[in-house]
């Protein structure tokens, strides 16, 4: 039986689940929307301001069986034939009335691949906001809920440390769906009616962060890479679920 009803809000049945995990000892931490939501500010006002639809938890592989269990109890059902084929690494579950749970465990596999195993528990509640950042920006077809989590996170933290430096100075494909986001974004944000002040926040953090960029040695493998450029497809089309 669940231990208390599901909350509309999902800003708020995301700190329901994070408390009733932390009751059970369980390492799960919110990513996605709702994260981005309960991080930055800026996201509850317009025109950053959306709706949520579902939430986006992740966790180590070690945590698989002590987080179905919880949410289970906590009234979500298991996505079994899903589940079965793809649960080494990601978990859905569903509540009755349509809301959707969306679980990666140790790394985020989309357009490309973010690994998460020794950076899933730096904070209490959430991804870092490098992390976050990186998960939305990874997306090769950014849709307007990304840009505006993405534009929230830079407007409300300082996104530009190693973590993301690190990430696309060691992969070339990384590097040039990143940066490509990340002019898009500028562009966005430059057109959004009633926001002079914040797009400026934001276009001094995308500047100082692309000048780290590209100031940070390359791999060999991103050097190799780089070769070929788009001749190639340089990242992955999965099914997105949840946001």
């Amino acid at each position: 039986m669940p231990d208390a009803p599901q909350l509309a809000d999902l800003r708020e049945e995301g700190r329901r689940l994070l408390a009733a995990a932390r009751e059970r000892d369980v390492d799960v931490r919110l990513m996605g929307g709702v994260a981005v939501a309960l991080r930055c500010p800026s996201a509850a006002h317009p025109p950053l301001a959306r709706d949520y639809k579902d939430i986006d938890l992740a966790a180590p592989s070690a945590a698989r069986r002590p987080l179905s269990a919880l949410l289970t109890d906590l009234g979500y059902v298991a996505d079994q034939e899903f589940n079965a084929l793809q649960g080494r690494t990601r978990l859905l579950f569903n509540a009755p009335d349509g809301r959707q749970i969306d679980v990666i465990l140790d790394e985020l596999q989309m357009s490309h691949t973010l690994d998460l195993r020794k950076r899933l528990l730096l904070d209490e509640q959430t991804l870092t906001p490098p992390d976050l950042l990186l998960s939305k920006l990874q997306v090769v077809e950014l849709n307007e809920r990304d840009l505006k989590d993405a534009a929230a996170l830079l407007h409300d933290h300082d996104t530009g440390d190693e973590r993301v430096v690190e990430v696309l100075a060691a992969d070339w494909g990384w590097w040039r769906t990143v940066t490509g986001n990340l002019e898009q974004l500028e562009r966005w944000t430059g057109s959004l009616d009633g926001f002079r002040d914040g797009a400026a926040r934001i276009h001094e953090r995308i500047r100082t962060l692309r000048r780290r960029i590209d100031q940070a040695p390359k791999s060999m493998r991103w050097k190799a890479r780089a070769k070929v450029g788009e001749r190639v497809r340089w990242y992955e089309l999965p099914e997105e679920v949840g946001g």
